[in-house]
C-alpha cells in the first residue's frame, strides 16, 4: 500500500463558503502550521456535488478548489442518516432542509425525518463526515468518521446546527443540540475524520511554547 502524502506547513484552501466552518477548521489546522484561506474569500465557484457518497462529493470540492487556487485544498461533506429510512437523508441531508426559495430550514427537515420514520421502534441514527485533502496535481487523500446513536423527536436544545437537536450519541443522554460544544467537538464525526487526516497527512503539531 502506497504511503500517504503529507502536507507541508503553509497555506491551504478550505473548499467552503461557510464562515463558521472556516473558523472551526482554521482553529484545528493552526497548530499544524497551516494557514487557511476559504474558497469563498478567493471567489472560487461551488462545484456541483454529483456523487452518491460523502467521500465522492468531498473529493469533487477539494480537487476543484486545489486546481483553481494552485494550492492544496481540504473539503468536507457530511450528513445525517437514519437506519429505518435506509440511511436517508444521507448525502441528501442539506436537500431535505432546502426550501423552494433556496433557504435552509432544519426544523422542517427534522420534522420530515420524524414523519417518515413514524412510530418505528428502530431509532438508530448516525452522522458521517468525509474529509478530502487534494493537491493541484490531482492527488488526493480521503478519510471518514462516524458517530452513532439514536434520533429523538421533538428536537431538544438550541446549540449546534443542522440535525444536532434530534441526535443523541451513544453513551450520552443529551442531544448534540443540548451538549456543551467542547464535548460535541471531541466526539463528533468531524473530529474522528480530522484525527485520521491529521495522523496520516498533516505536518506534526508544534510543541507547546514554540514560536
Amino acid at each position: 500500500m502506497a504511503a500517504h502524502r503529507r502536507l507541508a506547513p503553509g497555506r491551504v484552501v478550505l473548499a467552503s463558503h461557510n464562515a463558521g466552518k472556516v473558523r472551526e477548521v482554521a482553529a484545528l489546522l493552526a497548530p499544524h502550521g497551516l494557514e487557511v484561506v476559504s474558497a469563498g474569500a478567493l471567489g472560487l465557484p461551488e462545484p456541483a456535488e454529483t456523487e452518491e457518497s460523502f467521500l465522492g462529493n468531498a473529493r469533487i470540492k477539494a480537487l476543484a478548489a486545489a486546481r483553481a487556487a494552485g494550492l492544496p485544498a481540504i473539503a468536507d461533506d457530511s450528513g445525517f442518516s437514519v437506519a429505518v429510512l435506509g440511511g436517508a437523508p444521507g448525502v441528501r441531508t442539506a436537500d431535505w432542509a432546502t426550501r423552494p426559495d433556496g433557504t435552509r430550514d432544519y426544523a422542517m427537515a427534522m420534522a420530515e425525518v420524524a414523519r417518515r420514520a413514524g412510530a418505528a421502534a428502530d431509532r438508530r441514527a448516525w452522522f458521517t463526515c468525509a474529509l478530502v485533502l487534494a493537491w493541484p496535481d490531482g492527488h488526493w487523500e480521503g478519510f471518514e468518521g462516524e458517530v452513532h446513536g439514536s434520533w429523538v423527536h421533538p428536537p431538544r436544545g438550541e446549540r449546534g446546527f443542522g440535525y444536532d437537536p434530534m441526535f443523541v450519541p451513544e453513551g450520552h443522554a443529551q442531544t448534540f443540540g443540548e451538549m456543551d460544544p467542547a464535548l460535541k467537538h471531541a466526539i463528533s464525526h468531524r473530529a474522528r475524520a480530522f484525527a485520521a487526516l491529521a495522523a496520516h497527512c498533516l505536518p506534526p503539531r508544534a510543541a507547546a511554547g514554540d514560536g
